[in-house]
């Protein structure tokens, strides 16, 4: 069945933080993590930058929402402690999706199996469809790593088309050599859970095998950003204190670059809906997530 749209605007389209003072979180972020690792946390992240990649790749080519040839190299000299990191935002599902029921329940490759293209996704109990609350979440975050200096790869272009399948999606991140990729979603649990998770890949051999160490990295960054940015509680109804591995989603099993996916709340809950809904929310949200990936891409 078709999911119900909003009336709300699509692709609501705030200023980014400026770069000062995003720097600022980044720091804090970053001398925090440093300050804990001695007693604390093992995994915890140095505030200096790791030396930026040199080699080089080409862009997708496949207009499915990475852009041709953007790598750092080209990128806007903006000065950003961020400069040299490739970042590939994923929003996942699209707008279109429920009207092409042919197209995104084709079989595709999904690691050692096959699995649907895509599905339509969750939504809140009056309509607020998780396809449009993941678009608006990933525009934010998109901003604020570019006002820090970082090329962001989207792996589509608007809300409403169709697609991209879940391989392809994976493959807009390999073919970038992305430092890091994202898949934001929010989940359709039961109405009486709460919480958010973030998922990351578990081991699947001749697919995951070198991304499982720095997918946990990233996964562990994200969550520890994520929760003390927002407030929103580690989900009581799955997963383990806010991280939960699996081996059946394609999107993890098909990439060759760290990558995590988060259920930012549970649609379904009227508590976490209000949240994910609230515009004001959402920017804090963006704030926390783009500290996250902050903190794993400046890792020594």
């Amino acid at each position: 069945m078709p999911v119900p749209t909003s009336p709300r605007p699509l692709g609501r389209h705030h200023p980014a933080l400026p770069l000062t003072a995003l720097a600022l979180l980044l720091t804090t972020a970053c001398s925090a993590v440093s300050d804990a690792a001695s007693d604390a946390d093992p995994t915890a992240a140095p505030p200096l930058p790791a030396p930026q990649k040199e080699d080089g790749a080409t862009g997708t080519g496949d207009g499915n929402g990475a852009d041709d040839d953007r790598r750092p190299e080209d990128a806007p000299a903006v000065g950003g402690p961020l400069d040299g990191r490739v970042v590939v935002i994923d929003p996942g599902h699209n707008g279109g999706n429920a009207e092409a029921p042919d197209e995104i329940n084709a079989r595709v490759p999904a690691g050692p199996g096959e699995k649907s293209c895509d599905t339509v996704g969750s939504q809140t109990a009056d309509g607020y469809a998780e396809h449009e609350f993941n678009w608006e979440l990933s525009l934010l975050v998109r901003d604020r790593l570019e006002a820090d200096g970082a090329t962001v790869v989207l792996t589509r272009d608007d809300d409403e088309s169709v697609g991209p399948c879940i391989d392809e999606r994976a493959r807009i991140g390999n073919e970038v050599d992305a430092d890091a990729a994202v898949s934001i979603h929010a989940d359709g649990g039961p109405e009486s859970g709460r919480g958010f998770h973030v998922i990351t890949p578990g081991e699947v051999p001749d697919f995951t095998d070198d991304i499982v160490e720095p997918s946990r990295l990233l996964a562990e960054d994200l969550r520890r950003e994520y929760r003390d940015g927002t407030g929103m509680p580690y989900a009581d109804y799955l997963a383990d204190e806010g991280l939960d591995v699996r081996t059946d989603l394609g999107g993890l099993n098909m990439s060759d670059v760290p990558k995590v996916f988060l259920e930012a709340g549970n649609l379904r809950n009227p508590r976490d809906a209000a949240l994910l809904g609230d515009p004001a929310w959402q920017e804090g949200a963006a704030d926390a997530i783009a500290r996250g990936l902050a903190v794993y891409l400046l890792r020594g």
